[in-house]
């Protein structure tokens, strides 16, 4: 009896990353170029020791939160520093720890310092460094993560290429969630790093921004068969108890 309550008790506790992730994903429906988490599901994993050899539990195979790159719905805003990332490109930027990580926030600016930084004020990478910006220039950003600068003191004043944005392409690479929010690569252990871009070109939409791809419909939806599931789950262990009353009570009777 004691097994099948280890069991059920198992199987609510691989629920916990999947409610985690939902509500995760349902508190960002409007955060810019969030990504929702992707599927995780529960395997089959043989228990030894004394016992029947069919005795299995069900267990996460990672507690890493996978994210799905699918794109969002884009909205033009005509701002010069508002890029998209087409595809699964994501754009390098340097966490708060010093470490290198990636996102797919796209609503650029320049700080007060003259860094490139985005909307959650993570400093955007550019060719093995910071990016940075002269002093009172504006910039512009090419389709190809190309950044070139103009003064705008300068009538004639030509662009100069002051630096190239770090863009990879993740199709080939599992990328997974830090406690940041940003992303890296599931061999990363949390230390982040880079990683070697796939085969597909990268490519960014200016002027535009990427909306979250999370569909609120789908997520509670899953919420709910999530806390159906647990419910069944308590119902097996209660009933679990109720045989094992039972069976106390007929073997008093002996």
């Amino acid at each position: 009896m004691d097994r099948l309550i280890y069991t059920a008790l198992s199987a609510t506790a691989s629920h916990e990353l999947n409610r985690i992730q939902l509500s995760n994903d349902l508190a960002n429906l409007s955060t810019t170029g969030y990504k929702r988490a992707a599927a995780t599901t529960t395997q089959s994993a043989y228990v030894s020791g004394s016992g029947f050899p069919t005795r299995f539990q069900p267990i996460l195979s990672t507690a890493a939160e996978r994210v799905a790159l699918e794109s969002g719905p884009v909205s033009y805003t005509g701002n010069d520093t508002d890029i998209a990332m087409n595809d699964q490109t994501v754009l390098g930027v340097q966490a708060a720890d010093g470490s290198l990580a990636f996102t797919r926030r796209g609503d650029l600016r320049v700080s007060a310092t003259g860094l490139v930084v985005t909307g959650a004020g993570h400093v955007v990478m550019g060719d093995g460094a910071p990016l940075t910006v002269p002093a009172g220039f504006l910039i512009d950003i090419s389709p190809d993560g190309s950044v070139y600068a103009t003064d705008p003191n300068e009538e004639a004043g030509a662009p100069a290429q002051i630096g190239t944005l770090m863009l990879r392409d993740a199709s080939n690479t599992p990328l997974v969630r830090r406690a940041d929010g940003l992303y890296e690569p599931q061999t990363a252990g949390g230390a982040g790093g880079d990683f070697v871009t796939g085969p597909n070109p990268v490519s960014i939409a200016v002027g535009a921004l990427e909306g979250s791809n999370v569909n609120p419909v789908e997520v509670m939806v899953n919420l709910l068969d999530l806390y159906r599931s647990f419910e069944m789950q308590l119902k097996m262990i209660k009933k679990s108890e109720e045989l094992d009353q039972d069976g106390a009570r007929m073997i008093g009777l002996r």
